[in-house]
C-alpha cells in the first residue's frame, strides 16, 4: 500500500499505466455499430430529401402562373379536335358494301305517313327576331390563350371575390385569408389559456400519480384524427352553438375555431408543460424559502422563467390551426365571404385546396393559382415553426444557462 502509494506520489506508475487505459479507451471496431449508424444516417438524408423534394415540387407547379410563354388554350384545343377528326371506327370486312335493311318477300310500296288536309310546310316556331348569322357572331369570342388567362388569374388576386369557375373567372384571395386568420385567431383565443393552466396544474400543483394520469390523457387527444374532431363539431358543437347563440348560419368561423382549437390544445399543453419542468428546481426552491407561496411561485417565479418556451407552443399551435384541412372543411360553412363577423361562413386556405384540387384541370390557371396558395402556406408555417425552433428555444436555453 505504501509503495503504491510512493509510486503514484513520484510518478513511477503513471508510465505504466497510461498504455493499458489508452487501450480501454480505444474505440473497437463492431460492424453492427457501422451498419446502424450507417442506417440511420440514410434515414435522416432520405427524409430530409423527399421533404425538399415536396417543397420543390409544390414551387414547380406554381411557376407556370407566372410565366410567359405558356401554349395557347386554342392550339391544344385544334389539335385535339384534329386528333378526333382522323379516328375511325373500327371495320371487320370491305367497309365499301352499302348495308341495307333486310327483306322478306316482295319488296313492298315505299310506305309514306299519312296526311289529313293539303299539306302545309312545318316550319320551327320561333320566339322574338331570329338570330341572323352577323348576330351569331357576337358569341365567337376572339380565343383565350393561357397567357392571357394567367395575366387576368393575376390581376385579380387581389381582388375581393374568389370565383374560379365563371365565364370571368376570379382568384380574390383576401376572403380565404381573412378566414383563415378569422379561424385562428378564435382557435387559439380559446385553446392557448386553457393549455397554459392545464400545464401550469399539472407541472406544478398536480399531485405525482395524477400527474401521471392527466398529461397521457391530453397527449392522447393529439392523435385523435381530424376527421373525428370534424363530425364532432358538423354534428354536435354546431347545433349546440346555435341554440346557445342563436346564430343563421350553423356552420361558421366560431364553430370551425371551437373545433380546431380542440387539435391545438395537445401541441400547446405538451410544449408549455415540457417548458414548465425544464425550469430548474433551484428557482422553485429559492422562491420557496423566501417565503413566496406555491401560487405566487408558480405565477411570478417559474411562469416567467418558461415563458419563451411557452411563446413557442402557441406559435406551434398556430401553425397546427393554419395548416388544419379537414376539420375547416367540416365546420366552417365554406363559403368566400370578407366579414369580421365570427359567426358567418368562412373558407380557409386549406380547405379551398382539399376541396377544388380534385376538380381543377391539370395545368390550367386554376391548378396553378391552388398551387400558390400551397405555397403561401407553406411559407407562413415553415416561417413560425423555424421562429419558435431556432429562436425561442434557444433564448430559453440561454436564460437558463445564464447567458
Amino acid at each position: 500500500m505504501h509503495l503504491r502509494i510512493k509510486q503514484a506520489m513520484t510518478g513511477e506508475g503513471i508510465d505504466r499505466l497510461q498504455p493499458e487505459t489508452s487501450s480501454l479507451l480505444k474505440k473497437r471496431f463492431r460492424l453492427s455499430d457501422v451498419l446502424a449508424e450507417y442506417v440511420i444516417k440514410s434515414v435522416a438524408f432520405l427524409s430530409i430529401t423527399f421533404v425538399a423534394l415536396i417543397f420543390i415540387f409544390v414551387f414547380r407547379e406554381t411557376l407556370p402562373l407566372f410565366h410567359r410563354s405558356g401554349q395557347p388554350v386554342v392550339k391544344e384545343q385544334e389539335s385535339q379536335t384534329a386528333g378526333n377528326e382522323s379516328l375511325k371506327p373500327e371495320s371487320y370486312g370491305s367497309g365499301d358494301e352499302d348495308l341495307k335493311p333486310e327483306t322478306y318477300g316482295a319488296e313492298s310500296e315505299s310506305l309514306k305517313p299519312e296526311t289529313y288536309g293539303a299539306e302545309e310546310v312545318l316550319q320551327p316556331e320561333t320566339y322574338g327576331s331570329v338570330e341572323t348569322p352577323d348576330n351569331m357572331a357576337i358569341y365567337n369570342e376572339e380565343p383565350v390563350t393561357l397567357n392571357e388567362s394567367n395575366r387576368s388569374a393575376i390581376s385579380t388576386l387581389l381582388s375581393k371575390d374568389w370565383q374560379p369557375v365563371s365565364d370571368n373567372p376570379r382568384f380574390g384571395l383576401l376572403p380565404l385569408f381573412l378566414g383563415t386568420f378569422k379561424v385562428t385567431i378564435i382557435a387559439i383565443c380559446f385553446a392557448a389559456p386553457l393549455a397554459i393552466l392545464a400545464a401550469i396544474y399539472t407541472a406544478i400543483f398536480a399531485p405525482p400519480k395524477l400527474r401521471e394520469v392527466i398529461k397521457p390523457a391530453i397527449e392522447l387527444l393529439a392523435g385523435f384524427p381530424s376527421v373525428v374532431i370534424g363530425f364532432f363539431a358538423l354534428m354536435v358543437l354546431a347545433s349546440f352553438f346555435q341554440d346557445v347563440f342563436g346564430y343563421s348560419s350553423r356552420l361558421n368561423g366560431f364553430v370551425g375555431g371551437i373545433a380546431m382549437a380542440l387539435a391545438a390544445i395537445p401541441v400547446i399543453y405538451t410544449l408549455t408543460e415540457d417548458a414548465l419542468s425544464s425550469v430548474p428546481a433551484t428557482y422553485m426552491e429559492a422562491s420557496l424559502g423566501l417565503g413566496a407561496s406555491l401560487r405566487q411561485t408558480a405565477f411570478q417565479v417559474l411562469l416567467p422563467a418558461a415563458t419563451p418556451g411557452i411563446f413557442a407552443a402557441v406559435i406551434l399551435g398556430i401553425g397546427r390551426v393554419f395548416g388544419e384541412t379537414m376539420i375547416a372543411l367540416m365546420a366552417t360553412g365554406n363559403a368566400a365571404l370578407i366579414s369580421i363577423n365570427p359567426f358567418d361562413s368562412v373558407r380557409t386556405l386549406s380547405a379551398t385546396i382539399g376541396a377544388e384540387m380534385n376538380e381543377v384541370v391539370f395545368g390550367d390557371t386554376h391548378y396553378s393559382v391552388l398551387f400558390l396558395i400551397g405555397s403561401l402556406l407553406f411559407i407562413f408555417t415553415f416561417t413560425l415553426n423555424a421562429l419558435a425552433e431556432f429562436y425561442f428555444r434557444n433564448r430559453v436555453i440561454r436564460r437558463f444557462q445564464g447567458k
